[in-house]
Formats: structure tokens, C-alpha cells, sequence
């Protein structure tokens, strides 16, 4: 990551083991969908590693969709309450928020920030299912975001 971007994972440690393994590939799939933005590269081998199924399209639409806007970000993103759920040896759930307050826009031509702040609620909600696959990582399958959901404002 660039000097001027910083992810920060609260209370990102269970003491399970199982659990934070899972954790730990979640914010590995985080870090890979922020480098793929950041390269502004859509077949960043992180995208497909820590991706399948409909989860990867979704996350190339999205690195598309800041290419076709021109932009990239900086600042500093907040991951914080992860809620893990294992079921059965190879299927788990991850629900977290992330507080993007400190987070802004950047042009990628220019490299000007916009600091305007946002109409949006910079709280988002997560709701992700996640695989492991035949090497052990655990790839996320579905995920699904909310803006704004008061489970994150609270």
C-alpha cells in the first residue's frame, strides 16, 4: 500500500484459531480489493486469489467502476466489530463495519484529493460468505454491503 493509505483492523483477533484464520484472509481479500484500485488493475492476482463465484465479478465491477470514474483514495479506513461464523470445517460467514470518515477521493491524473465531505454515511456494513479452497484460504463468495446501516453508527 501507498504511504498515504492505511487500513486498520480493530479487534481483528479472536484467540480461535479457526476464526482467525478466517479473519485473516478476510482482510487479506480487503488489502488485495484496495491494491487492485490503488494499480487501477483489474486482474490483480489478489482479486482471484482471495475471490470466486459472484463475489469476483462484483469486486472487478467495482475496481472498473473507480477506473471509469478516474479515481483512486487515500487516507485511512477502520475495520472494526468482525462477527465470525464457522459452519462446518470449510463454510464460514464474516460481518464487520468499516468507518470510511477519514477516507477521500483522489484523482488519478491529477493526484487532487477531494476532501468535500460526503452526503453518505462513511459507516458500512459487511455481510460476507466465505470458502476455503484446496489450499487452504478461505475465499469470499458473496458479499454484500450496506451504507449507513445503524449497526455501524451505533
Amino acid at each position: 500500500m501507498p504511504s498515504d493509505v492505511k487500513d486498520v483492523y480493530q479487534n481483528w483477533k479472536t484467540g480461535d484459531a479457526a476464526k482467525d484464520a478466517v479473519l485473516a484472509d478476510t482482510a487479506g481479500r480487503i488489502d488485495a480489493t484496495n491494491d487492485a484500485i490503488l494499480r487501477g488493475d483489474t486482474n490483480a492476482p489478489g482479486l482471484s486469489f482471495y475471490y470466486r463465484d459472484k463475489a469476483l465479478n462484483d469486486a472487478v465491477a467495482w475496481v472498473q467502476a473507480y477506473l471509469k470514474a478516474n479515481l483512486s483514495f487515500t487516507g485511512t479506513t477502520r475495520y472494526y466489530a468482525p462477527k465470525v461464523t464457522l459452519s462446518g470445517d470449510a463454510t464460514a460467514s464474516v460481518v464487520y463495519c468499516s468507518d470510511e470518515s477519514k477516507g477521500f477521493n483522489k484523482n488519478r491524473k491529477t493526484n487532487k484529493v477531494d476532501r468535500t465531505p460526503s452526503k453518505e454515511s462513511p459507516y458500512v456494513l459487511y455481510n460476507t460468505r466465505l470458502e476455503k479452497n484446496g489450499q487452504d484460504v478461505w475465499q469470499t463468495t458473496n458479499l454484500i454491503s450496506k451504507r449507513g446501516d445503524a449497526a455501524c453508527t451505533a
